[in-house]
């Protein structure tokens, strides 16, 4: 980076005319800010992102919800799976709690509302770097009404698809990126017992990857990345 003081910023959205917008507003909260950022890159699908990170780990990637080719949640999954250290702060149109509650359970660091970017977005920065959550005052108590009450759907979800206790398990340690021989290791069982365990796991849930299977328990509230 130029100044090695600034915070390094991906920005992620498929819309070149609105990264644009973005880019220079932050340009301009860079100068009056005591957090210098610096645009490192620009980036409208999920493979250049994930590109992008593997070659430069950027500090902050500020995400739209809604690519092209893909979504969001898919590619938050994608950098966890990934080992990408840094925060994402989510950019959306939609202020429907089942979306913010789907990117954040997915690892996003902070959700800020698209019609409210200017208002919002300096302070949701301030609150990620520092390693905190950022949700906008309004959406809060319903995001959190949500979270309780997803123990319970999770449990249901559960019951519903017939997962086991340890497929569940399995299920879990895979929401954190961990590799057959991590989850073999952690779970005390051979790898051929985790890659059986999955097996069953991507029959119940209807897919056919690592990846499908995490954004399917995501959407249905059976993990937490």
């Amino acid at each position: 980076m130029a100044n090695s003081q600034a915070l390094s910023v991906l920005l992620v959205d498929d819309e070149e005319r609105f990264r644009q917008g973005l880019r220079t507003f932050l340009n301009f909260y860079s100068i009056n800010s005591s957090v210098p950022l610096e645009v490192v890159g620009e980036a409208n699908s999920v493979d250049q992102v994930l590109k992008f990170t593997a070659k430069n780990n950027p500090d902050l990637i500020l995400l739209d919800l809604e690519l092209t080719e893909s979504d969001g949640i898919t590619t938050l999954v994608r950098l966890k799976e990934n080992s990408y250290t840094g925060k994402v702060l989510v950019l959306s149109a939609h202020q429907e709690d089942d979306w913010i509650f789907r990117a954040m359970q997915a690892g996003a660091a902070g959700y800020v509302f698209k019609n409210r970017l200017v208002t919002q977005l300096c302070e949701a920065i301030n609150t990620v770097i520092k390693s905190e959550i950022y949700l906008p005052s309004e959406v809060a108590s319903g995001f959190f009404r949500r979270f309780q009450a997803d123990s319970t759907s999770s449990v249901r979800a559960s019951h519903q698809l017939h997962l086991t206790e340890r497929e569940q398990e399995v299920l879990h340690w895979l929401a954190q990126g961990a590799s057959n021989e991590e989850i073999a290791k952690g779970l005390y069982v051979t790898v051929a017992t985790v890659k059986a365990h999955l097996t069953s796991i991507f029959e119940k849930l209807k897919v056919s990857s690592r990846t499908q299977a995490i954004v399917a328990a995501l959407k249905l509230g059976l993990v937490k990345a």
